[in-house]
């Protein structure tokens, strides 16, 4: 399915202005919003398994993961675009993962994954790590960005409460830094924006290096 936002097709013959946003995530429609990037939603066909191109590879490392994964989505979205017939436009994908040393810690499966996963980030200093890639007709480009996140020590009613609160499900590391897990956060080194699912300073560059901002 495929919901237009923020963007009509552009005329025959002339560049579009909008780009196509491979994501059915909130926080990067809101995201884009901010730095006034006009986008449209490419989002997958019902017979496409999204969760497949998540899973991780044995020996994989988080840089590896995220970066194969966005780029996985990249050209998954442009052979929709191709398959529809849609505007040609640059398409916008990415990944983000958390990970203490080589460890992940993808999107909780249930609520005793995000109890787990919380527990094992409590008192201590991850990185989250974000893939994004802007992909052409012509050109695939990609960057990376990593923030380090430091917690305070969690009490376990904390955890259970805010995991019963829902919040922790389909984020990586089983929290969202813009909602209620900010008061968790003593300290972050890196990008707010990246934490959060698109770094906006790195999207903003790879943008306008294809002709899009």
């Amino acid at each position: 399915m495929t919901a237009a936002m923020d963007g009509a097709p552009a005329p025959s013959g002339e560049p579009a202005d909008f780009v196509w946003l491979a994501s059915r995530s909130p926080r990067r429609q809101e995201l884009l919003r901010q730095i006034g990037v006009r986008f449209r939603l490419l989002l997958s066909d019902d017979d496409e398994d999204d969760e497949a191109l998540e899973i991780a590879l044995p020996g994989e490392s988080p840089t590896r993961y995220v970066e194969r994964v966005a780029r996985a989505k990249a050209a998954a979205a442009r052979a929709r675009l191709l398959r529809r017939g849609e505007a040609d436009a640059p398409v916008l994908a990415s990944d983000t993962t958390v990970a203490i040393g080589g460890r992940m810690y993808g999107k909780p499966a249930d609520a005793d994954d995000a109890r787990r996963m919380l527990r094992e980030l409590s008192g201590r200093t991850h990185r989250v790590l974000t893939a994004v890639v802007v992909a052409t007709a012509r050109r695939e480009r990609l960057a990376t960005q990593v923030s380090r996140v430091s917690f305070a020590r969690l009490r376990p009613r904390e955890i259970d409460e805010y995991v019963a609160g829902g919040e922790p499900f389909g984020k990586a590391g089983a929290y969202a830094i813009q909602g209620e897990a900010a008061r968790f956060v003593r300290r972050i080194e890196g990008s707010h924006s990246g934490i959060m699912g698109l770094p906006l300073y790195e999207t903003a560059r790879l943008l306008r290096g294809a002709g899009s901002r």
